[in-house]
């Protein structure tokens, strides 16, 4: 079972493999194409509002006209999302994942393997998370189960798998040229704890492939993967939320380059996501309100502003084109994945506190609205959480409710406690007598 997968490597091409290089060509109405494999072509379309990356497939040696298809918006003006925006690379994997499905005609005649169920289901997928999904696929779930019939499949299988890579070492950043891949030994409860909630990442990766497959498909062996259960009490709400005090150290110690989207982060709750895409068209300075469009549910939500959050969105609106980002990088373009993490890191390294990260920003905004007693509804509705089970797992401990206040002020008064130790009267002289 452990079959290698050999991932094709990305084909080069001057005109078409950077921004600048792309940037010198004209426009035109017919796309560039790079030919990867006979009859397999990916194109870049170049015109005068946008530029998109298409595939062209047409069978070796057949007669007739190419099957087409739009993949996704070129990255030459906005970083790559792996998704609606995609690099030179990214769109030759797209391209590949497609050219699979068409040269098939539909299900797959002969042996269905899960590396076939894989290749479907990343070339079907429509989440905002498709850059880690297609990472987790390629790297952890198809070496092991690339060439597996998916016809004989068992639950042990999924089931011993499931349990491997939980037992397995964590991953560690490692150099590009290293020989050996660096990795964390699985010694502590905590670190127990966080491999098996990456197993269960994995899991759910794996399943999704599978059940869309079946949903396609008859006879396969559903039970196989359905009946295998994740771990258990894995996945610890993270607690890590900012006083007043420390937002103001981290705030005054960031790189400049980013203060801006870190105070908007602290004012409003929002995503990194959702802040780096916004435009000044999406603040509203009449509702006093940003209207988050390219949200993780993939619904629009609005965030309503109080005075601080309306005077920096002013300030960053000020002398603005409404089509222009409201929180752009220092050269005018988006910020891309993962690229606020080392500044956050700095910052908090300065401000000599505890590591926080950027999402922790958001959760601060959720604390400070608990604590001072919001409903759970309400801070749900302000953080755009789907269901509010999520708010009050993170956030009800910290809420002012009529359990905590009726329990501190009916149970108290025992006067076991004295405020100076001294004081404190020994056990046995309060005990009664024998003659008593």
């Amino acid at each position: 079972m452990k079959a290698i997968s050999v991932m094709a490597r990305t084909v080069k091409d001057a005109k078409l493999d950077t921004r600048a290089a792309r940037d010198r060509l004209p426009v035109k109405a017919e796309p560039y194409w790079k030919m990867l494999n006979e009859g397999e072509h990916l194109g870049y379309y170049r015109g005068v509002r946008v530029a998109k990356w298409v595939a062209r497939y047409r069978k070796p040696r057949a007669a007739g006209g190419y099957a087409k298809t739009t993949l996704a918006e070129a990255d030459d003006d906005s970083d790559a999302d792996g998704s609606k925006i995609m690099d030179y690379r990214q769109a030759q994997a797209a391209a590949r994942a497609w050219f699979e499905l068409v040269a098939r005609g539909g299900p797959k005649q002969g042996p269905f393997t899960v590396g076939d169920a894989l290749t479907e289901y990343l070339a079907k997928f429509r989440g905002k998370s498709i850059v880690s999904t297609r990472s987790r696929v390629e790297t952890v779930v198809r070496p092991d189960w690339d060439t597996v019939e998916v016809a004989q499949l068992t639950q042990k299988q999924v089931a011993d798998w499931h349990r491997a890579r939980a037992a397995s070492p964590a991953k560690l950043r490692t150099g590009k040229f290293a020989l050996k891949q660096n990795e964390r030994e699985t010694v502590t409860e905590d670190a127990i704890r966080r491999r098996r909630s990456t197993a269960n990442r994995d899991l759910t990766v794996l399943k999704a492939a599978l059940n869309r497959a079946a949903d396609e498909r008859t006879g396969l062996p559903t039970e196989a993967w359905r009946n295998v259960k994740p771990f258990a009490n894995v996945d610890a709400a993270k607690l890590r939320y900012l006083s007043d005090e420390e937002v103001r150290l981290v705030v005054n110690a960031v790189d400049p380059v980013i203060r801006k989207l870190v105070q908007a982060a602290l004012l409003t709750g929002a995503r990194y996501g959702e802040l780096t895409a916004a435009k000044v068209r999406d603040f509203d300075q009449q509702a006093n309100a940003l209207w988050l469009l390219d949200t993780k549910a993939g619904k629009p939500r609005i965030v309503y502003l109080e005075a601080e959050g309306v005077r920096l969105f002013k300030q960053l609106a000020h002398g603005r084109e409404a089509g222009d980002l409201l929180l752009p990088r220092g050269d005018g373009k988006r910020w891309g994945h993962s690229q606020q993490t080392r500044y956050m890191k700095a910052a908090c390294v300065a401000a000599k506190i505890e590591p926080a990260g950027f999402h922790d920003l958001r959760r601060t905004y959720g604390a400070r609205l608990a604590l001072r007693g919001v409903p759970m509804a309400v801070i749900a509705e302000a953080l755009g959480h789907a269901d509010e089970r999520i708010t009050r797992k993170h956030y009800a401990h910290l809420s002012p409710s009529y359990v905590s206040d009726t329990v501190r002020q009916h149970a108290a008064g025992l006067g076991i406690v004295a405020e100076d130790d001294a004081k404190v009267v020994p056990i046995a002289a309060t005990r009664p007598s024998k003659a008593a």
